[in-house]
Parts: structure tokens; C-alpha cells; sequence
């Protein structure tokens, strides 16, 4: 596998992540991240547009300390911010999570995370 189908890989492993888990927290057929994001998430007080505006200001790791920190993992809507959080990660260049001292390997790292914070576990399963 090259270095090109092995990002590729990786992109895909978080977004069927992110489309299951939402398919088991919330019973409902995951469409598409544009119609999530037009649902008013929040985790850890903060609302989503403000941690996704975070990252893309390349404050990436302190925006997911933010939720990580304080996320309430009972709360399905939160969960599914963190998850929406960290699909929006996937989609950026490489580029610009290098410069920001992130990678696609930490991306896969905290929603690995929060699946299994979530008591999902048998699903982070598919992210190693």
C-alpha cells in the first residue's frame, strides 16, 4: 500500500466510523455531514461551528481539548459532536495538519477515543 492509498484508507475508516456511529446512537440513517451540521450541536459549552472555526484557525488540539476535556458522554448529542468534529479533521489537507502539529493518525487517535469513551467499543474495533 502506498503513502497515497493509505490516507485514502484512513479517510475512509473515520467517515464509516463516523456514519455507524451515528447509526447506532441515534437510530437514524446517517446522510450527510451538511445535514448534521445544520442540527445545533454542542459539546463542553461550546457550540460546534465555534470548535470546527477553531480548527480551521489551525487551533486543532486546542479545540480538541476542549472536548475532550469535557465532553459528557452520556449525552448522545455531544458524542456526535465530537464525532462530526473529527470527521470535519479528515476532510483538511495534509498539508495544513502538519502545520498545525496534527495528523490523520490523531484524527483516527481521539475518535477512537470517543467511541470507546461513548461505550462503543466494539466499533473502535474498525478504526485500528
Amino acid at each position: 500500500m502506498n503513502f497515497e492509498d493509505e490516507k485514502d484508507y484512513i479517510m475512509r475508516i473515520i467517515k464509516e466510523t463516523v456514519r455507524l456511529l451515528f447509526s447506532l446512537m441515534l437510530g437514524k440513517n446517517y446522510v450527510s455531514v451538511e445535514q448534521e451540521l445544520k442540527n445545533k450541536y454542542e459539546v463542553s459549552g461550546r457550540t460546534l461551528d465555534n470548535l470546527l472555526s477553531m480548527a480551521d484557525d489551525g487551533k486543532i488540539n486546542e479545540a480538541e481539548n476542549i472536548i475532550l476535556d469535557g465532553i459528557d458522554y452520556s449525552s448522545k448529542n455531544e458524542v456526535a459532536a465530537a464525532a462530526l468534529f473529527y470527521h470535519h479533521l479528515s476532510e483538511m489537507e495534509e498539508n495544513f495538519l502538519d502545520q498545525n502539529n496534527y495528523s490523520q493518525e490523531d484524527i483516527l487517535d481521539g475518535l477512537k477515543q470517543v467511541v470507546e469513551e461513548a461505550g462503543y467499543g466494539n466499533l473502535a474495533g474498525i478504526v485500528e
